[in-house]
C-alpha cells in the first residue's frame, strides 16, 4: 500500500491570485513547497495533484492550457526525485453542468486510490477550500485546511 500526500493547486502549490491560473506566466509555486514536499518524500510519500478547473467548462481556458501546466509541474517534481503519480482535473463547473469528479466530490481521490493502491489510513489531502476537506472525508483520507498561499512548511501534521 502506498502512502500519498493529495494535494490541490492553486493556493496550495501555487499562488492563489484571486483569477483562474491557466497560463504559465501567472504561476508561481508558493513559498516552502518544495522543502515541504521533500520532507514528506523522506518519509516515504507519494504525491497526486486533484484540482478543480472548471474555467474549462467556462469557456474561459482550454484543456490545452491545463495540460502546458500540468507538465511544467510533471517535470518539476521529476526534476526533484519527487515521485508525483498522477494530476487528475475537472474541468466541469456546477453552474454549467452536473458531474461527479468536481470536488466537494470524490471521484478524483476513489480513482488515484484504486489505481495506486493508496493506504487512505497513513495517507491525507491538503486543501485551501471546505470542498477539498469534505472530498477528502468522504473516502476516509485525513484532511488539512490551509490558508491559501500558505507555507507549508508551518503545517504541523503529526
Amino acid at each position: 500500500m502506498n502512502k500519498v500526500v493529495f494535494l490541490d493547486r492553486d493556493g496550495v502549490i501555487n499562488r492563489e491570485i484571486g483569477d483562474y491560473v491557466y497560463r504559465l506566466k501567472n504561476f508561481e509555486l508558493n513559498i516552502g513547497l518544495e522543502q515541504a514536499l521533500n520532507r514528506w518524500n523522506e518519509l516515504g510519500y507519494s504525491f497526486a495533484i486533484v484540482t478543480n478547473q472548471g474555467g474549462i467548462s467556462k469557456l474561459l481556458y482550454t484543456r490545452k492550457e491545463v495540460g502546458t501546466i500540468n507538465n511544467y509541474l510533471r517535470n518539476w517534481f521529476k526534476e526533484r526525485n519527487l515521485n508525483l503519480l498522477t494530476i487528475l482535473y475537472c474541468p466541469h463547473h456546477n453552474s454549467i453542468e452536473a458531474c461527479i469528479c468536481r470536488k466537494p466530490n470524490s471521484l478524483m481521490l476513489e480513482k488515484i486510490i484504486a489505481r495506486y493502491k493508496v493506504s487512505i489510513k497513513d495517507s491525507f489531502m491538503i486543501g485551501d477550500s471546505l470542498r477539498d476537506i469534505q472530498a477528502a472525508q468522504k473516502v476516509g483520507l485525513k484532511a488539512f485546511q490551509i490558508e491559501a498561499n500558505s507555507n507549508l512548511n508551518d503545517l504541523t501534521l503529526f
